[in-house]
């Protein structure tokens, strides 16, 4: 068994410690100033120490009383719920009532949003009565001390990504493999991780074999390989998004780096992103639970093919998905009772409206953003692939 203390410089918060933390948030100033921007712009613009006061004040009194992770989540819940009223139409949930529910998973999903994915998995998972996830977090997100006391009280774990040495990257490695075995195994709880480093800003979800690799390097050497993938309980998640907040800025993100062969960071844009992520339209939202993976795989690569299959079968498409397919293409999708209801005649037009703001130039990036879960569900359902076999669109190939 693991000494949990070797992961005290990665792991969520304990009950223990949620009054220090929490009284060592309401005393940051730049949280203070950051959120009365937000909430109040104009008098914060004028009179920024009042405003900061103010909400340092209606903090204290929000979470001066809490003690517990628990209790912490119920607040996130409320913020949570807001939220979903103002941007989200419906959230939709299938698979998860064929999990047993006396195990702990390890959810790997698409990823799409920074904050919202897991977030969505435990509004998920709270609707049927069960623990939240424990999520995976890079700490190249976590720029401000406030923002890493944040995440760790909402249940998440630090990825390091800073690592730079290969004897350094091992060993957290190493270290994150063995979290995840320990929470999964010795504390039962679950875990959610997404398939791949950074967002499939392109809509072409692929799972990095190396995050497999990760997950098995606390494998015991006597252990067999496929044995070790059927205790992680890998359940792979769908998370299928009407529209995508983002999907201008990461539409001029991928065209930066077709053009340049970069694109660099603005000084917080990771911090912004998650800011418009939350703030923005979404849509219909679905998410598809998969069924655990119980195979005989030989290596990761195998394990990573399976994930994404189920990933791509079980993607809700939606008729915006269906606009981008037929105008990169020129061909109609024909199963249509693989599409989400919406509709259709009313998103056409916003996709249209979506489609005539981003730059002539940059369209053909943006269309394969939202044609490419199309492609990818045509490689795994039979009734849907087309004569010559499609592959999906890459951000290069979009702008050529």
């Amino acid at each position: 068994m693991t000494d949990n203390c070797c992961f005290d410089d990665i792991r969520p918060y304990h009950d223990g410690e949620v009054s220090e933390v929490l009284a060592r948030i309401m005393d940051s100033p730049d949280l203070s100033l950051v959120l009365a921007r937000w909430r109040f712009p104009r008098l914060s613009r004028w009179l920024p120490a009042v405003m900061a006061w103010a909400v340092r004040r209606h903090l204290r009194r929000q979470l001066g009383q809490l003690t517990s992770v628990a209790e912490v989540q119920l607040v996130v819940a409320r913020y949570m719920q807001r939220m979903m009223d103002a941007t989200v139409t419906e959230l939709s949930v299938s698979g998860f009532d064929r999990l047993p529910t006396d195990k702990a998973y390890l959810f790997i999903s698409n990823h799409r949003d920074i904050a919202l994915d897991p977030a969505f998995v435990n509004m998920a998972l709270y609707q049927y009565g069960q623990q939240t996830v424990r999520i995976a977090i890079g700490d190249n997100l976590l720029t401000k001390p406030y923002v890493a006391d944040l995440m760790r009280l909402n249940k998440s774990f630090i990825v390091k990504r800073s690592a730079t040495s290969p004897r350094e990257k091992l060993k957290a490695s190493k270290q994150l493999s063995a979290f995840i075995q320990h929470s999964l195994q010795q504390e039962h709880s679950h875990v959610w991780l997404a398939q791949r480093e950074g967002r499939a800003k392109d809509g072409n979800d692929c799972t990095n074999a190396a995050i497999i690799s990760m997950l098995t390097l606390n494998r015991p050497k006597t252990q067999e390989y496929a044995d070790y993938i059927r205790e992680l309980n890998i359940v792979p998640v769908a998370i299928s998004y009407e529209w995508d907040p983002c999907d201008a800025a990461k539409t001029q993100e991928l065209f930066s780096l077709c053009q340049t062969g970069e694109y660099r960071k603005q000084a917080h844009e990771d911090i912004a992103s998650i800011a418009a992520g939350i703030a923005g339209f979404k849509g219909h939202v679905h998410l598809a639970f998969g069924e655990p993976l119980q195979g005989d795989y030989a290596n990761a690569e195998a394990v990573a093919a399976e994930i994404d299959r189920q990933i791509w079968q079980n993607y809700r498409l939606y008729p915006s998905n269906l606009q981008a397919y037929q105008q990169m293409t020129g061909k109609d999708y024909t199963a249509k009772d693989m599409v989400a209801l919406t509709d259709c005649q009313q998103q056409t037009a916003q996709f249209q409206r979506r489609l005539q703001s981003i730059a002539s130039d940059q369209q053909q990036i943006f269309l394969a953003m939202y044609a490419n879960p199309v492609l990818n569900k045509q490689r795994e359902v039979p009734q849907a692939i087309p004569s010559e076999q499609e592959a999906p669109l890459s951000s290069a190939n979009a702008v050529n």
